[in-house]
């Protein structure tokens, strides 16, 4: 008698499921799950979250993504257990940001994301960054410089003024909210936390007065960077307050942000992006000046036609979860 070996392999899913109550759904619902699988389904990036699957039923709604062994960057900044070198942090925001630039400039169609945060930058067991959660992200093409929402997006902290306003806004919503993901990195705390002192309430704000005054070395200091480590925390730094611009034709494209962050490129001095918070401030002026396209970046004249290209191929996950959350 022939004895057969027989082998299995255990394969576990990472699906995020919702369930339909009554076979009846919200609109917004199913249209932010089409958005995500459409966006999905045309993205092939490694800093991108790979979608293997989804099920689009009466009384059930599921995507499949690769398993992402590290959990999300929220974690690793926030929860005071977790200790993670400065290189890999760094590393990280490196990797994000081509997720992001990839996006914006590399795909057929332009995918403007709309919620970039800690908590959509997902973590592999490499700890390779996967930008994900495209309920929200919107298609346009190329040549399409603006986009009209017809409802609000984003996450407060992070989502960009002009969200708010009343023209159109452009993909450059992606990279303010890419700049408050620095602030958070560089503090490995939350951009406003009301139980430390005035002056550090607000820390996008308090790095912006510190860097004015000369005063850079403190933010160093409080934010425990090591001297090896505070070149790039100052490139990181200086790059955020250009991400956060109050207009948004001052704020740099991705790929000049990728450049920077490699040290590949001179940053310029940035300008004060809280302008419009200071008192008498010329806050109108601001506003009729970004409805114009007055503002520019001197990250512009820095940008070519060529766009760096970035890693486009995923790799093969030999493992996957399983996650399931009920529609509230």
């Amino acid at each position: 008698m022939m004895e057969t070996e027989t082998s299995a392999i255990l394969i576990f899913l990472y699906v995020r499921r919702e369930e339909v109550l009554n076979g009846s759904s919200d609109k917004r619902t199913d249209d932010q799950f089409l958005a995500e699988v459409s966006t999905m389904g045309r993205t092939h990036h490694i800093n991108l979250v790979q979608l293997y699957g989804f099920c689009f039923d009466k009384d059930l709604r599921s995507l499949v993504y690769e398993y992402m062994e590290n959990s999300s960057l929220d974690r690793l900044l926030f929860n005071k257990d977790e200790n993670i070198e400065w290189e890999k942090l760094y590393d990280i925001v490196i990797g994000t940001a081509k997720g992001v630039a990839y996006l914006h400039e590399d795909c057929q169609q332009r995918i403007i994301h709309y919620d970039i945060k800690p908590e959509n930058i997902l973590l592999d067991v490499e700890f390779c960054p996967k930008v994900a959660d495209f309920g929200l992200a919107k298609l346009c093409n190329r040549e399409t410089t603006h986009v009209t929402l017809t409802a609000g997006r984003g996450t407060p902290g992070y989502a960009a003024p002009d969200m708010w306003m009343p023209f159109p806004i452009t993909h450059k919503c992606d990279v303010y909210s890419f700049g408050m993901l620095l602030f958070e990195t560089l503090g490995r705390r939350r951009n406003l936390d009301v139980n430390l002192p005035d002056s550090q309430e607000w820390f996008p704000r308090w790095v912006w007065k510190k860097y004015e005054k000369g005063e850079f070395l403190d933010v160093m200091l409080i934010c425990g960077i090591e001297d090896k480590e505070r070149e790039k925390a100052r490139r990181m730094a200086m790059t955020a307050l250009w991400c956060v611009q109050y207009c948004a034709e001052m704020r740099p494209w991705m790929s000049a942000v990728v450049k920077t962050l490699e040290g590949g490129m001179q940053i310029p001095t940035p300008k004060n992006p809280f302008q419009h918070l200071m008192a008498g401030s010329l806050l109108p002026d601001l506003l009729a000046q970004a409805k114009k396209g007055l503002c520019s970046s001197h990250y512009e004249s820095t940008r070519t036609s060529t766009v760096p290209s970035h890693p486009c191929s995923t790799p093969v996950m030999t493992k996957y979860d399983i996650e399931i959350a009920a529609a509230t």
